[in-house]
Order: C-alpha cells, then sequence, then structure tokens
C-alpha cells in the first residue's frame, strides 16, 4: 500500500569537515526526481548564502526555521531565544520571500524535558518538528550506511514517517536518489511536513512528553 514519507532536511552551517557544493547537489536530485523537501533554514546560513536559500524557496521546497546562530536552545534564556528566533525568522523572509512559520526544527533535537521550549516557540508562532528516522548522516563515512538507515527507518515506521537529513554531509548526494528510488519502488511517496497528520514535537530518541 503506498504511504507518504517526508524528507526533511537541516541546511546549516556543518559543523565538521565536509566538501563544498554538497547543497546544491542535493537541490539537484530533488529536482531531477520531483521531490519536494522540508527545509529548516538557519538563519546565518541563508545570510551567508542567500543566492541558494532562494533557489531552495524557489523550488518550491517547503522552509522551516532552524535558528539562527544553531544554538542549543534550552541553554538559551528565554530573551535569548526570542532573539534568536525571530533574528532567523526576519533573515529567512528577508532573503527568500517566504515565512518559515510554523515550521521549526531546534538545533540538535535539543529541548527541555518539561514544555518550556516548546511553549515559547509557541508564542513566537512556532511548532517544532521532531523526525522518526535519522539518517545519522553527519557521522556516516559512506552512503551505503545513510541508505539503509533510512529506507530501513521508513519501512519500520510506515505512513507519515519524517526522515531527518543535513545539507551538509559528503555522503548525501550519493545516497539521496537511492533512497528516493528504493522508498518509491516499495510504496512511498514523498510529503512534505505539512500535509502529514501527526507530526511528533521531539526526536524519536527523546523520550519526554510531546
Amino acid at each position: 500500500m503506498p504511504f507518504r514519507v517526508a524528507l526533511t532536511i537541516d541546511v546549516e552551517h556543518p559543523d565538521r569537515p565536509t566538501r563544498s557544493g554538497v547543497t546544491d547537489e542535493l537541490l539537484a536530485v530533488l529536482a531531477a526526481r520531483e521531490v519536494r523537501a522540508t527545509t529548516f533554514i538557519q538563519g546565518r546560513w541563508a545570510q551567508a548564502y542567500p543566492d541558494l536559500t532562494r533557489s531552495i524557496a524557489a523550488a518550491g521546497h517547503l522552509i522551516g526555521c532552524h535558528s539562527h546562530f544553531h544554538a542549543r536552545m534550552p541553554m538559551l534564556t528565554r530573551r535569548g531565544l526570542a532573539s534568536d528566533v525571530r533574528s532567523a525568522t526576519r533573515a529567512l523572509i528577508d532573503i527568500s520571500g517566504a515565512d518559515p512559520r510554523p515550521w521549526f526544527r531546534s538545533p540538535f533535537g535539543a529541548l527541555d524535558r518539561g514544555t518550556a521550549v516548546l511553549d515559547q516557540l509557541q508564542t513566537l508562532g512556532y511548532r517544532n518538528v521532531g523526525w522518526h528516522v535519522d539518517s545519522h548522516d553527519w557521522a556516516s563515512r559512506g552512503a551505503d550506511a545513510v541508505v539503509r538507515r533510512v529506507i530501513d527507518g521508513a519501512l519500520s515506521h510506515g505512513d507519515g514517517a519524517i526522515v531527518l537529513m543535513h545539507g551538509w554531509p559528503a555522503p548525501n548526494p550519493m545516497a539521496l536518489p537511492r533512497i528516493i528510488d528504493e522508498l518509491r519502488d516499495s510504496g512511498a511517496q514523498f510529503v512534505t511536513v505539512d500535509a502529514l497528520d501527526e507530526i511528533p514535537s521531539r526526536a524519536a530518541w527523546e523520550n519526554g512528553p510531546e
């Protein structure tokens, strides 16, 4: 039976060595296979790469906010969190022309054990989007491992699986076409998160309350 999969890509400054051009290559793969992804874009990244940010919006990918400085949200004061999120929101609107609200992804999936961060994000017009399947692309040395984690995870979860990937790991341009093709062969229909009925606010590994 057909089932929906939401590919989500955190577009951010890399936190470890990689090579240039990875994000452009991922966009080319998505375009060639006519897949729309949900992209959570870091505000400072958008300021550093305005043309690429506009290309993401022009291609029809859903744009969400991935904070401005990519800091762990629970470590910020209420004032600091609000300032960070508002700075990112302004940058994304000014550069891409798209309002990222209500879609937000907390850097590292980090949230407090209660609901303080989630409540403040809601006040700022956002809802946090977690994930069901972590590609672990940031730690992988090759495309094969990324492909297997995503495909096995999406098939195991079934309809509505949200997959986490990143815009900078070097294996991803080789992994993504295989992920799309194999999941399609298994009946997957690729959607953006706004098409899903149930969206977790936390990552799969986070055991705190929704």
